[in-house]
């Protein structure tokens, strides 16, 4: 009776007890602790500057108008939300071998609208203007991308792996796919999917010298079918050529079968040829391959001549005809809706080489070209796992890092009826990734011919290194930066008369480099080491980041090849500005100085130079086309 008579009727709790206790800072989740500046960790008030530029931009002055159509003080919604590291997530397990009723696709244009705030939409001109010119991505090329269809059952992960793929073609920002919660019944679903273009024409001027530079142009996403033109035009160069053009166009279409023709033509180098390939575009791809026709015509040096001679240089035409293809096996998994992230892959490819002119010296020995056919075999074990992560290459967009493990033996015979070889090559590459630690990847790879006849000799042997490194995100108020690491190492052992590295300039090596001479090597080592300020100002749409780097380069010139550390290395230090604008395909703008001890041209070794190359470039674990060890 006593306990009866303190019942009362039920309500509602109204009062936490746990918000009058503050949150444990070293277990409680970010979104709980109150966003408060950190005194400790802020090197001067920012937000007062901020704030004063800010008040400043409502001036109805010049200069006071000019402030306000450079800057955006709007602070961005995606930063402020939180991310989930996993991308592979399986928030719609649920939802697995449900029948897709219908797929619903909205696209949206590149400038002022916004994934996560259905809210904005194009206020100002330039937005406005910058649409106008914009032809939206069209709904078959997204359905192209996607892996499920209408009456088809949902497979596990799709809806993860659709969006991802969508974030990695170029004419896309970013991706959501989602599931219609409200339509959704027992047996079937309906899939809702939002997208956000880039501006995909893009254009570029590099300048070297005020007689030299580099000239782009073109499309990632013609007439919003995704199909991409791109050309590069150089001019001004010292050499006997003194223009190069570069150019290319692909087109896609469904099961991720992609098409295109290519051109190139510089100085003793002119190449040709058309393909159709299918990659192994995601884990859960069974079949790939391609069908690639190339025709190369270009002069090569035999050997290097005396000090202060020119190079000789000797004609070597051919024709290349190559085909591959590759079958993934799916490894058992005893996680009912989830597969098991691991593949074993087997993959055949031929390569027929026919040479219509090759060197004729006669006054030193000249390797033997002969045509033939090689014949070639894979067997690798692939995991591919991927990650969200943000202020890597872009200002606060989701980006995508994959992580896993490979290992890869190839094989292969090389059919001549003057010299037949066996070949040879073992890769092994693993990465990891955490938002607490950063990102470390590393690989090795060995490749080598072996003669057939007595006596066995080995032959055009390369052995290529790679490590790729970044720390996780620091913060400084509201300025945050990274620093990346990279290295590549590229040694030719017992190679071929002839066989040359394609220097060491841009992404082979030092960036911004220009040297006087042509750097001709056999074996090359490469260590790049860069710092990354992401500040919260936008100047025209661009985000502004600062930048430092610091690049070293050994190279050989044995003709065999050999160890790159017999001589001093070049070097090359600088700093710069990086404007990155998240809407357009050439999405990243450097402008940088930087101080060259050795080798350049200019003779305080001081060049300003403007660059489109990314920090890092990030490599996929899905076994690709048999191949051999690629020397250049």
């Amino acid at each position: 009776m006593l306990l009866g008579s303190l019942v009362r009727p039920a309500r509602a709790q109204t009062f936490d007890p746990r918000s009058a206790v503050p949150p444990d800072s070293l277990k409680a989740k970010l979104e709980i602790l109150p966003q408060r500046p950190d005194s400790l960790r802020q090197r001067f008030d920012e937000q007062r500057l901020l704030t004063r530029l800010q008040a400043y931009s409502r001036r109805k002055t010049i200069a006071g108008r000019a402030v306000s159509a450079m800057f955006n003080f709007t602070r961005r919604q995606e930063e402020q939300a939180g991310l989930d590291a996993v991308l592979l997530d399986r928030q719609f397990d649920r939802h697995n071998f449900k029948i897709v009723r219908r797929i619903n696709i909205r696209t949206l244009d590149a400038f002022g609208y916004n994934l996560s705030d259905s809210t904005r939409v194009p206020r100002t001109a330039i937005e406005k203007a910058g649409n106008a010119l914009h032809i939206k991505t069209s709904r078959s090329r997204i359905r192209q991308v996607l892996l499920f269809r209408p009456g088809q059952p949902l497979e596990p992960q799709a809806l993860a792996e659709s969006e991802r793929l969508l974030r990695q073609t170029p004419e896309i920002l970013d991706a959501r796919v989602l599931v219609n919660e409200r339509t959704t019944t027992r047996d079937s679903v309906d899939i809702e999917v939002l997208t956000k273009d880039v501006f995909s024409i893009t254009a570029g001027v590099e300048v070297g010298t005020p007689t030299s530079g580099l000239i782009t142009a073109g499309d990632d996403n013609f007439l919003g079918q995704g199909h991409q033109l791109a050309n590069s035009y150089r001019y001004g160069r010292e050499w006997p050529q003194s223009w190069a053009y570069e150019g290319s166009y692909t087109a896609p279409f469904r099961h991720f079968l992609y098409a295109q023709a290519r051109y190139r033509n510089e100085y003793n180098y002119r190449s040709g040829g058309v393909s159709l390939t299918r990659d192994f575009y995601s884990p859960s791809t069974r079949y790939a391959g391609a069908i690639n026709l190339n025709a190369v015509d270009q002069d090569i040096p035999l050997q290097a001549p005396p000090d202060g001679q020119p190079y000789v240089y000797y004609p070597l035409h051919y024709l290349v005809q190559d085909a591959w293809v590759g079958r993934a096996l799916r490894l058992r998994s005893y996680d009912l809706g989830y597969e098991n992230p691991g593949r074993i892959i087997v993959a055949a490819r031929v390569i027929n080489t026919h040479y219509t002119a090759t060197p004729q010296p006669t006054d030193i020995p000249a390797p033997a070209y002969h045509n033939g056919a090689l014949l070639l075999g894979t067997v690798g074990y692939s995991v591919r796992r991927y990650y969200k992560a943000r202020y890597l290459f872009g200002f606060g967009r989701t980006e995508d890092v994959p992580t896993g493990t490979l290992l890869s033996f190839t094989t292969g015979y090389e059919v001549s009826s003057v010299l037949p070889r066996r070949y040879f090559d073992v890769r092994i590459a693993a990465a990891s990734f955490s938002a607490n630690s950063g990102y470390l990847y590393g690989a090795v790879d060995f490749g080598s011919f072996q003669t057939v006849n007595q006596p066995r000799v080995w032959q055009q042997g390369l052995l290529g290194t790679e490590l790729t490194a970044f720390t996780k995100l620091y913060h400084a108020g509201n300025w945050q930066y990274r620093h990346f690491l990279s290295s590549k190492a590229t040694i030719g052992l017992n190679r071929n008369p002839g066989d040359i590295l394609q220097g060491i300039t841009n992404d082979r090596g030092l960036r911004g480099f220009s040297p006087g001479q042509p750097i001709l090597a056999t074996s090359r080592f490469v260590v790049n080491y860069e710092t990354t300020l992401f500040t919260p100002l936008s100047l025209l749409g661009f985000r502004l980041a600062g930048v430092a780097f610091a690049d070293a380069a050994w190279v050989s010139d044995q003709p065999r090849g050999g160890t790159p550390f017999g001589g001093a290395p070049y070097t090359a230090f600088g700093l710069g500005l990086r404007f990155r604008n998240e809407f357009t395909a050439l999405r990243t703008f450097q402008l940088l100085i930087g101080y060259y001890p050795r080798g350049l041209a200019t003779p305080n070794g001081i060049k300003m130079f403007e660059s489109t190359r990314e920090t890092v470039t990030f490599n996929d674990f899905g076994l690709g086309a048999p191949g051999t060890a690629p020397f250049q």
